[in-house]
């Protein structure tokens, strides 16, 4: 067996891949292995990687080689690799592709499988029995349009990917450029290099999947240029009514678009329109528990020659049915991170598509299209009436809850923002008698999911004029909220540490500012909280960012 002491990576048999972090080439070795291994575990000495057959298809998908991914682990192992992970590699990596759907007829798909014994048990497999409509030759299948994401997503839960190449059927034509000057300042505008390969790539793959960019990376540009791209009506989806708005306003400042031919579909208007905006929340609202979601029809009725997922990550289970209904569509998907914490990642791939692009966090940071940041997690002592509460909590849950609303945290928050008097600051939580009680001790204001609309779009324009400096906000301003000006975020709690979350509120400071943005995350030491922070350190860690842990002993 050979060996590599100066190498940072172990291989092993488990499909696993263990780096460590303290070596010169750690970061070099993180970059390659990243396109194609998930990252598992980052404690502070070595990380853990999982090569897995959804990491190996998407990176199938976006054009990466087994050669390249080979290479990878050839140069950066110190050890001989296990046969059985670069064999498992092989056979995993050849399976994309060798089930292809083409268009027979109008009504009719084609499922070509260029593998006998998968053709043989897919023929057999109960499951898709409803399925298939009939078999022409042993390695050749027709199938009812009407079953074309049924069918995928049953084939994906069997590990067989399908290569989708049906087509599309087109919506109406509508034309959309846009413009070299933005409409609001009269700026020069057009789309940075890696935007311009985001859009060919999806559309050269067959527009349908998923492009993967950091927020503040531009992910609405890609999006609209995509349409302009596309040049058919198109469906835009969103987490909020406020990112629906800041959609607009984007269309409106750096597209020619007749407002007129832009619709809103939310809680405050149902106007369908070439373009129509519309919101997760409002396609899945039923008017009682057992009701009818009928505005998912928005989604299945109409002819959009594109649909746009923003934040695709979050699709709701209904959404994905209905999307199961429309394959189809064009879709794109767009997100900073295709991790979901229900585990339905492969939906992702199998009804939307595939990830078509994806640039690392770290890139984009080096290039200065978004801002560098400074990871901070806290640890804070708690009050001996709370440490005596959580100690005697009747569950896991409690105790995490009087961990994560520690009335420390209020003055902790209180000398970071006077550490960084005058920047942009967000004080972000989870519960909120805890964020109106830090609002009050602080003297800000806070944007919780109760506040209307329209006040909280005031208070999001008046921090990013300046005119306010501190904004205390909820959960409703993880997704798709735009504040360019924001350079300090303190996390005073959270959802059990997921990683999705993370992601969405450290990309609420990564606009470029000129400086360093930092992201402070306030933990309870010796309490339920500490146990979810690992997975706050993966993401991060993920992402190629330094994780600085510090004891509060202010």
């Amino acid at each position: 067996m050979s060996y590599h002491p100066e190498r940072p990576m172990i291989v092993q048999g488990d499909h696993t891949l263990l780096l460590e972090t303290h070596n010169p080439r750690f970061h070099e070795a993180r970059d390659a292995i990243s396109p194609f291994a998930e990252l598992e575990k980052s404690p502070e000495h070595i990380h853990s990687y999982r090569i897995n057959p959804l990491s190996l298809w998407n990176a199938a998908a976006a054009g990466y080689t087994l050669e390249a991914a080979e290479a990878a682990l050839h140069n950066h192992s110190k050890y001989t690799i296990p046969p059985n992970v670069l064999e498992e590699m092989r056979r995993t990596f050849s399976r994309y592709g060798l089930l292809v759907l083409t268009k027979e007829n109008e009504e009719t798909l084609r499922l070509s499988i260029d593998d006998a014994f998968i053709a043989a048990q897919v023929a057999k497999e109960k499951t898709l029995a409803d399925l298939l409509q009939e078999q022409l030759d042993e390695d050749v299948f027709l199938i009812n349009q009407a079953n074309r994401g049924k069918l995928k997503h049953a084939l994906i839960k069997l590990g067989l990917p399908v290569d989708d190449q049906a087509g599309f059927d087109d919506g109406a034509q509508f034309k959309l450029n846009l413009r070299s000057h933005t409409s609001s300042d009269g700026h020069a505008f057009a789309l940075r290099e890696y935007q311009q390969e985001a859009v060919d790539s999806f559309v050269a793959s067959g527009s349908h999947g998923v492009v993967v960019l950091a927020c503040g990376a531009g992910k609405t540009l890609v999006g609209m240029a995509t349409m302009a791209r596309i040049g058919m009506n198109t469906l835009i989806i969103t987490p909020n009514t406020a990112a629906a708005h800041q959609w607009q306003a984007e269309l409106r400042d750096k597209t020619d678009i007749d407002t007129a031919q832009m619709g809103e579909y939310t809680g405050a208007r149902k106007d369908i329109q070439p373009v129509t905006i519309a919101t997760y929340q409002m396609l899945t609202y039923r008017p009682d528990k057992d009701g009818d979601m009928s505005n998912i029809a928005l989604i299945t009725q109409h002819e959009w020659g594109l649909i746009i997922f923003d934040e695709v990550h979050v699709l709701p289970a209904p959404v994905f049915r209905a999307v199961s209904e429309i394959q189809a569509r064009r879709r794109l998907g767009l997100t900073a991170t295709l991790i979901r914490e229900d585990g339905l990642e492969r939906d992702v791939f199998s009804l939307i598509g595939p990830k078509r692009y994806d640039l690392p966090w770290r890139e984009l940071e080096q290039s200065g299209h978004i801002a560098k940041a400074h990871c901070i997690e806290i640890r804070v002592p708690m009050s001996k009436d709370d440490h005596f509460a959580h100690a005697t909590a009747e569950d896991k849950h409690k105790a995490y809850r009087i961990g994560a609303e520690n009335s420390v945290k209020d003055h902790v928050a209180e000398a970071l923002i006077e550490k960084h008097a005058g920047q942009g600051t967000l004080v972000i939580g989870q519960y909120i008698k805890q964020l109106q009680r830090i609002a009050e001790h602080l003297g800000a204001p806070v944007i919780t999911g109760r506040m209307s609309s329209k006040e909280r779009e005031r208070l999001y324009a008046a921090f990013r004029a300046g005119d306010l400096r501190l904004l205390v906000v909820s959960k409703v301003a993880n997704y798709a909220i735009d504040l360019p000006d924001a350079s300090i975020a303190i996390q005073i709690s959270g959802s059990f540490g997921s990683r999705q979350e993370e992601a969405q509120r450290l990309g609420r400071i990564l606009r470029p500012k000129g400086g360093p943005a930092y992201f402070y995350t306030l933990v309870s030491d010796h309490s339920e909280e500490l146990k979810f922070a690992s997975n706050r350190q993966r993401f991060l860690a993920e992402q190629g960012y330094d994780y600085m842990i510090e004891d509060w002993g202010g």
